[in-house]
């Protein structure tokens, strides 16, 4: 899943994928997230689809107030961390008192990531933010037990197509993390004939939207629900 390592060199070598740390500004604070890809490949770097897709969260009026939300495949768990951020309630902010309306937020990956992941979430969420935010193991099509079916209403990836051998697992988890009211939001660089397959795959069970093209980083973003149910969020 997100563990396999790129190799080092051509498109994948870039200085900013091997800087131990990365930076970004969103919901009125820094988030500054280790990064430590030979230790842990892809899985340790922030993504441009990450990026693209915590700035969608932030611009584009989705309310993650008090919402459950999960996270596959976090990674550095930049894009759990924003969600977090992003689900103070207005009165939160205005008055900073107690973040009794934040979204409520599972971040999730392979086992070998997670004390990775840990760290990164410890470090940038603010004391009473921290109890809404949970890092949790989940390897797709494998430890399903431990998630109850249909239990979220937000699942978000971000550049966790990539593997040809893991789609039908990633399936598998997404209709059973699915209600029918669940939106799925992924974002991904369509590199490769596979990630098309991917998609057809995806529109063979849910209904697929592309609802965000960032055009200066190639990122797409694509909405996914049940049957033919379409929110407007």
């Amino acid at each position: 899943m997100a563990l396999v390592p790129y190799e080092e060199g051509a498109a994948w070598g870039a200085r900013r994928l091997h800087s131990p740390w990365a930076a970004y500004r969103f919901a009125g604070r820094t988030v500054r997230v280790q990064q430590d890809w030979r230790r842990l490949g892809v899985a340790a770097v922030v993504w441009d689809a990450a990026v693209v897709l915590c700035a969608y969260l932030e611009i584009g009026g989705i309310d993650l107030r008090d919402r459950p939300v999960i996270e596959l495949g976090a990674g550095t768990g930049l894009l759990g961390i924003v969600a977090t951020l992003l689900g103070k309630g207005f009165f939160d902010c205005l008055f900073k008192a107690i973040y009794s309306w934040s979204a409520r937020v599972t971040i999730t990956d392979r086992a070998a990531a997670l004390e990775f992941l840990e760290a990164n979430v410890e470090a940038n969420l603010p004391s009473e933010l921290r109890p809404r935010a949970v890092v949790r193991e989940l390897t797709w099509g494998k430890d399903l037990g431990n998630f109850p079916p249909g239990a979220f209403d937000f699942i978000l990836g971000a550049d966790i197509v990539y593997l040809e051998e893991t789609f039908a697992e990633l399936l598998q988890t997404l209709e059973h993390l699915c209600s029918e009211q669940t939106v799925i939001l992924l974002s991904c660089r369509i590199r490769y004939e596979r990630d098309h397959k991917f998609l057809k795959m995806l529109r063979g069970r849910f209904s697929v939207y592309e609802v965000h093209y960032d055009s200066s980083k190639d990122v797409h973003i694509y909405k996914a629900q049940r049957g033919g149910h379409k929110d407007d969020f």
